[in-house]
């Protein structure tokens, strides 16, 4: 029997299916405006913020957006958790094209942390909006 109760389950599976689509939309608007349609562009990214919607409204649901200070260590922690664990884990069990991909993703990430951590010590220091 999980832990979790089902409806968190779902709201976290629906929650993904959500932020996936979004991402996938707003690759389809960068093909879309490279194919020089600009207005299908627009659709697809209007369709993704629709998505981005959806998506946080489960987000919220299942519990995960609390105070800013919260919000921002659960992020820094996951990131970390991402470039510290799961991408290296992945990095292992793939072949070289797939594994300079997510070598990039990590690279990326990285500078992801650098701006939290950042953006974490900026929260400690103000009262106020950043």
């Amino acid at each position: 029997m999980s832990r979790v109760p089902r409806s968190q389950e779902h709201l976290k599976t629906g929650f993904t299916a959500e932020a996936v689509s979004a991402a996938s939309y707003r690759a389809y608007a960068e093909l879309a405006e490279s194919d020089g349609k600009p207005k299908l562009a627009a659709r697809w990214r209007e369709l993704a913020v629709e998505k981005d919607k959806l998506a946080v409204l489960q987000l919220q649901a299942v519990g995960r957006i609390r105070d800013v200070t919260t919000t921002l260590r659960d992020a820094l922690a996951e990131d970390q958790y991402e470039n510290d664990v799961l991408y290296p884990k992945m990095i292992r069990d793939v072949d070289v094209e797939t594994a300079h991909i997510f070598k990039q993703v990590v690279a990326a990430q990285e500078q992801h942390v650098a701006s939290l951590s950042e953006l974490g010590k900026a929260l400690q220091a103000s009262s106020g909006d950043l």
